[in-house]
């Protein structure tokens, strides 16, 4: 092999090993691994127990401000990973819609006078395509 066409596959092979990396930090930046213990079990009873509350024969009903319409959900599967953004705890669930479509749903929860309380669900993608939303002041 020449040293253009080596210098050209190290260079190849740096580029996918960074790119690798750098993948690799948007996955575990989904997940605080500071948040454990009772916390991330209380947490996460919150968004159960939210999510329980708010289903009605199985359907758990959700305002899409986006599309402008009222979703008819199917609860699939919590995620484990849980964020700290702004004054919320924030982790996502799975979700089935009435066309199918999979619809990931950010739960809220926040503390209140040593309680966790989910506050809020926000539609975060549907069919794997982001939402942007800020809780963060700019």
């Amino acid at each position: 092999m020449s040293g253009a066409k080596t210098r050209k596959s190290l260079g190849l092979i740096a580029a996918g090993l960074l790119l690798g990396l750098a993948l690799s930090s948007f996955a575990i930046a989904d997940d605080d691994p500071s948040i454990k213990g009772k916390l991330r079990q209380d947490i996460q009873t919150s968004m159960k127990n939210f999510i329980r509350s708010e289903t009605i024969d199985g359907t758990f009903y959700l305002y899409d401000p986006v599309e402008g319409k009222l979703l008819r959900l199917k609860f699939d599967k919590l995620h484990e990973g849980i964020v700290r953004k702004a004054d919320f705890y924030v982790s996502c669930s799975d979700f089935v819609d009435q066309n199918g479509r999979k619809v990931d749903v950010d739960m809220l929860v926040r503390d209140s006078a040593g309680k966790l309380i989910t506050t809020q669900a926000i539609v975060h993608s549907v069919n794997d395509s982001k939402r942007e939303y800020h809780l963060e002041s700019k």
